[in-house]
């Protein structure tokens, strides 16, 4: 390792390397085990079999706004309309019902719970700072920290904005990057 290498990486030790460790050896996981035990055609395959939508994956990002950053990190309740589905007799609600409902409605509630994340997650920083504590534990007794919750929070949407980018090009053709700078929701 250069010399500016090692004065520019953050301890291993730090709170900071191992939430960003913890994140990097996670999605190390969920790769190898989406990728093993396929074959050749299995590795070469061009399209999936999914009953994915672009209207089910914007809900339930929305759902995941709402219970990963209002929920757990800041203790919140959960809110219109999640506080009225019951998850146990219908889990794929939030798929099921964003590709039936009007895509108006669909943007609406994920723009509303990014609005909400972003007034939740402000507060949160502010009382407890990256390091402070979320505001549940894990089965093995861990609760993570602010920093730990946000990491989380970015790679769900990375997972799913790829996702995203496969039906979006199924659906219309577009490819690409990103959105252009000028892009507002």
């Amino acid at each position: 390792m250069s010399d500016l290498e090692s004065a520019s990486a953050p301890s291993p030790t730090s709170p900071e390397a191992e939430d960003l460790l913890r994140v990097l050896e996670r999605n190390r996981r969920t790769f190898a085990w989406k990728t093993a035990g396929l074959g050749g055609d299995g590795l070469r395959a061009t399209t999936a079999a999914s009953s994915m939508t672009l209207g089910g994956l914007v809900k339930h990002v929305a759902l995941v706004e709402a219970d990963w950053l209002a929920v757990k990190l800041a203790g919140q309740d959960y809110g219109s309309p999640w506080d009225a589905v019951d998850f146990d007799t219908d889990p794929d609600w939030d798929w099921r019902t964003g590709a039936t409902e009007a895509p108006d409605d669909v943007y609406a509630l994920w723009r509303d719970a990014v609005e909400r994340s972003r007034r939740v997650v402000g507060a949160v920083i502010e009382e407890r700072g990256l390091d402070g504590l979320a505001s549940f534990t894990w089965p093995n007794g861990r609760t993570p920290s602010v920093r730990a919750m946000l990491l989380d929070m970015i790679e769900e949407y990375a997972r799913h904005t790829g996702h995203a980018d496969i039906l979006r090009e199924a659906v219309d053709g577009r490819t690409g990057e990103g959105a252009p700078e000028e892009f507002t929701f």
